[in-house]
């Protein structure tokens, strides 16, 4: 630009300018610590603010008292200290969303953390936004496959439907979220999985086993380390959310796993004991409830009307020595729309996933099954429950009835059926396929030591198979005779009595949770 040019464009900006009066508000910083800053000489600051320091960093407004204002730290630097001025920016916190964070591990910020140059973003997507109106919002109709035998036939899950994975450190909470998002391959689901509050060797081995099943390509990472800011860790699960919210309002199903919420709401509550505000049930503040079900009930299924998009949350909570009725626990099952309740006792008896069904439930999947899935898995939850009752018997050497020995060995069955080690989600071809063939009576004369060889049989026919769930089931029959013919089984022993605790180890590790 030369010297006229200059002075053009100068004339011109002189001959626009408006001279008035403006005000501007300059707050000082009283105290900072703990990820907290406290504030003075910003009357007009509203709650989610975003307060703009001298030394570059930046805060949100989490707190509003006579005087002064909490705010808690979103970027901090060694610089910033008591008497650093404070202004406020005039906008509250949103995140760069788009495609080109499929693949990308980001802070809740939407800064990348896999040392790549930032994402190519589409649009900035408010981090807090209202929940989809009820006109908006459509029936869960459509399946979303965990690829695991137990919640796909007994617990099902819908796109669209909020379900809660429940249980003890340890026992595989993270495992069978992680069975779920490698699952969503070849499935246009786009995934996003939450870490809040983790150890850096827990991330890393999240995020390595998403690069080793392929399924980083089409998830978002949205990490908050231990070691971060409390104000990050609260806002991740608000930032995950909100781009899942980009795709599900472009039409597309979503997946968002919160690992975990437990250690959100201590983060949450810690944030709230250093502002000063009163401490309720378990020192959380009152409105932690509010906290999670405004963050949950953004997960839901769309009409066509509004894109008919939809997105599905599995919230991963944890509990102290199996105490389903803590207080955050019983906070979370009264929002979604049911759980998975994993139990220590059969983790270390053998049966993995460790899910007991008798706690577990899914209120709306069920009506998002596929028809024949429903129809074959329409009483088996039911029956296995029955046959836990009868097991109990067996235990006092009582001789037993015929027909209650078969439903036993039946029970003995399922429960091998049901085990499965962890990360090796199966197909749902493969789920019909093992229901037909046991609710047809094609395995009452297999014992129990002989499932996985029948299991592998039915996996390798279908490789070779063009039979699909709409099949019709004498299809599906005629088929799995073959497959099972080839099958050895191994001499049957005492069924019954002295084989009740009995249970085959796998290889299923345990998971970090």
């Amino acid at each position: 630009m030369n010297g006229d040019e200059r002075i053009t464009r100068q004339r011109e900006w002189l001959a626009q300018y408006d001279p008035q009066l403006r005000l501007a508000e300059h707050g000082t910083v009283v105290s900072v610590g703990d990820g907290i800053v406290w504030i003075n000489g910003l009357p007009s600051a509203a709650m989610d603010d975003i307060i703009a320091l001298a030394d570059g960093s930046r805060a949100m407004v989490f707190d509003l008292q006579e005087g002064v204002v909490g705010a808690v730290l979103l970027q901090e630097t060694e610089q910033l200290t008591s008497g650093t001025a404070a202004q406020l920016t005039g906008h509250t916190l949103s995140l760069p969303v788009g495609d080109g964070l499929l693949g990308r591990i980001i802070n809740p910020l939407g800064d990348p953390l896999d040392d790549l140059e930032p994402a190519a973003t589409e649009t900035w997507q408010a981090m807090e936004a209202p929940s989809p109106t009820i006109i908006e919002r459509d029936f869960v109709t459509q399946p979303l496959y965990t690829g695991i035998k137990i919640v796909d036939s007994m617990i099902p899950i819908g796109r669209g439907q909020r379900q809660l994975v429940i249980g003890d450190e340890g026992l595989g909470r993270s495992s069978l979220a992680m069975d779920t998002v490698i699952n969503q391959h070849g499935k246009d689901v786009q995934c996003i999985y939450v870490l809040i509050g983790q150890k850096r060797s827990a991330a890393v081995q999240t995020i390595t086993t998403l690069r080793e099943f392929d399924a980083l390509a089409y998830t978002t990472v949205v990490l908050a380390e231990a070691n971060t800011l409390p104000g990050l860790q609260h806002l991740a699960p608000f930032a995950g959310c909100a781009l899942g919210e980009f795709w599900m309002r472009r039409g597309r199903d979503v997946l968002i796993v919160y690992d975990d919420l437990s250690t959100h709401a201590r983060t949450y509550r810690e944030l709230s004991l250093l502002l000063g505000r009163p401490p309720g049930r378990e020192a959380y503040p009152g409105d932690i409830f509010s906290v999670h079900a405004r963050l949950l009930e953004r997960g839901t299924r769309l009409n066509a009307a509004h894109g008919g998009g939809s997105m599905t949350a599995l919230a991963i909570v944890e509990t102290n020595l199996g105490e389903i009725a803590a207080y955050i626990p019983t906070n979370l099952i009264s929002i979604t729309d049911g759980q998975i309740y994993l139990d220590k006792n059969l983790f270390t008896s053998g049966f993995r996933p460790a899910i007991d069904i008798s706690v577990s439930v899914s209120r709306i999947g069920g009506q998002a099954q596929h028809p024949c899935i429903k129809r074959e898995a329409g009483r088996m939850k039911l029956d296995y429950l029955q046959y836990l009752e009868l097991e109990v018997f067996t235990r006092f050497g009582t001789r037993l009835e015929a027909s209650m020995e078969k439903a036993i060995h039946r029970g003995r069955l399922l429960r091998e059926l049901l085990k499965q080690d962890r990360l090796s989600p199966l197909p749902a071809r493969f789920q019909l396929a093992w229901m037909v063939a046991f609710n047809a009576g094609l395995l009452d004369t297999a014992q129990p030591a002989d499932v996985p060889g029948l299991l592998q049989a039915i996996g390798a026919g279908l490789e070779s198979s063009q039979l699909d769930l709409d099949a019709e089931r004498d299809a599906w029959l005629q088929a799995l005779r073959s497959w099972l013919q080839a099958v050895e089984p191994e001499p049957a022993g005492d069924s019954t009595a002295g084989r009740a605790g009995e249970t085959a180890q796998d290889s299923h590790d345990v998971a970090p949770a």
